[in-house]
């Protein structure tokens, strides 16, 4: 590499300027891939690039299996990817949902740029999650939009513009009986120190407008033109759910001065959302009444509390119905031991006697392309509906063999959809 005076990339004698070169995770093999050259113009006789679906995008996409795992190569405008790069890595910082930035090759003399990001593993484009659906109104799209209106609480709350709310800038994950959606394209974002209404109502109505012409579209994709008008009537619920997490996150309650009681009750109600509540205020009222303030940190509250009873790391979702498992096993364990069990202690149990077991037994049927815990969810959501079509509970061992008799069924892979069949091994909610 040749540099100028300024520290600028030259042209070398043997073809084109190595670009200005940032990379996070400097290994030989990345710092071998040929960065010089346009990304269109990479080999592929000895770069084990991968065909994956991708939405429409303005800019090539290409994906690179690594050591490090699989990669995704964007070329786009220098300034674009530069700033879309410092935006992934903020939101990074501030825990938000998104893909991981991990470099950026910038070209200068023909203001191009290679931005390099992570591959979300087990995720899905909303396409290919709700055509596994029967089209219309369902369960696994209330969930999506849920995810949409969370996603961008998350990200204003933490100052962040996203400019381009979309389904097609967005991927998804399943998250035990919920969806967390992830930001995977921030050309348009930007990050202040916080969000004026008028800049949060703009970036609302583009979501919806966007989400209104992605659910249309999935519905003329699918040939049932009769859904269009009913899937852009949907698409308004995701403003409803966006205000009402905002308002729940962002009110302040005026409560008696001795009602304990109420406080109690709202960070009962910021914890079951998943928010951890990093302070509360009270403050002087008319009246000798009181106003309640709280402030919430990121939505990691189950999934931190399941970290520190059996160190698993899992995402939000997954975590609440762990816990409740953990606490059901608990309870079971205390009436037939006749004896009292400390959280800890149940947990210690559970991971031994009830998950290690079962996921062994999964593993084999979901390979290693899946995440076993959202399997082991799966097994859960398919011993209540169980349970609720016979009347009584019918037991894990009675799920897990009901699940892996029908596949282990997953959106995410090319068998059997998760809800798509009105039977028992329904999973689908």
């Amino acid at each position: 590499m040749t540099l100028d005076g300024a520290g600028r990339t030259v042209e070398s004698a043997g073809g084109p300027a190595f670009p200005r070169l940032r990379l996070r995770d400097p290994t030989p093999e990345l710092l071998a891939l040929p960065w010089e050259r346009p990304l269109a113009d990479w080999p592929t006789d000895h770069l084990s690039f991968r065909e994956l679906p991708v939405g429409p995008s303005r800019h090539l996409v290409r994906f690179l299996a690594t050591e490090r795992g699989l990669i995704a190569l964007k070329e786009e405008p220098l300034r674009i990817a530069e700033r879309e790069y410092a935006v992934l890595r903020h939101l990074e910082e501030a825990a938000m949902p998104s893909v991981e930035a991990i470099g950026v090759a910038g070209h200068p003399g023909r203001d191009a740029a290679i931005l390099v990001t992570g591959f979300l593993p087990a995720s899905l484009q909303y396409r290919r999650l709700l055509s596994r659906f029967p089209p219309g109104p369902s369960a696994m799209r209330d969930r999506l939009l849920d995810a949409m209106a969370g996603l961008l609480v998350d990200l204003h709350r933490g100052g962040v513009y996203w400019g381009d709310c979309s389904l097609a800038n967005t991927l998804f994950r399943r998250d035990g009986d919920k969806i967390q959606a992830y930001l995977v394209d921030a050309e348009t974002s930007e990050v202040h120190p916080s969000l004026s209404d008028g800049q949060r109502r703009y970036d609302l109505d583009v979501l919806v407008e966007n989400v209104a012409f992605g659910l249309a579209d999935l519905a003329a994709l699918q040939e049932r033109d009769e859904l269009i008008d009913e899937a852009v009537a949907a698409a308004e619920g995701v403003r409803e759910r966006y205000q009402a997490l905002w308002d729940e996150l962002h009110a302040e309650e005026e409560l008696r001065a001795d009602d304990r009681f109420a406080v109690t009750a709202r960070i009962r109600r910021l914890n079951e959302l998943g928010f951890a509540v990093d302070e509360i205020e009270l403050l002087p009222g008319p009246g000798g009444r009181l106003r309640l303030r709280a402030a919430v940190t990121n939505r990691r509250f189950h999934a931190r509390e399941l970290e520190r009873r059996t160190g698993l790391v899992a995402l939000e979702g997954q975590a609440q119905l762990l816990l409740n498992d953990q606490r059901e096993y608990r309870l079971w364990l205390e009436t037939a031991e006749r004896r009292r069990l400390t959280k800890e202690e149940g947990a210690r149990r559970w991971l031994a006697e009830v998950l290690d077991p079962t996921l062994e037994r999964l593993r084999p049927a979901i390979g290693p392309g899946r995440d076993p815990l959202q399997a082991y969810c799966d097994v859960l959501e398919t011993k209540w509906l169980l349970s609720e079509h016979g009347g009584a509970d019918v037991g894990l061992a009675t799920a897990v063999e009901a699940y892996l008799e029908a596949g282990a069924p997953a959106p995410e892979t090319g068998g059997p959809a998760v809800d798509a069949a009105p039977d028992a091994a329904d999973l689908g909610g």
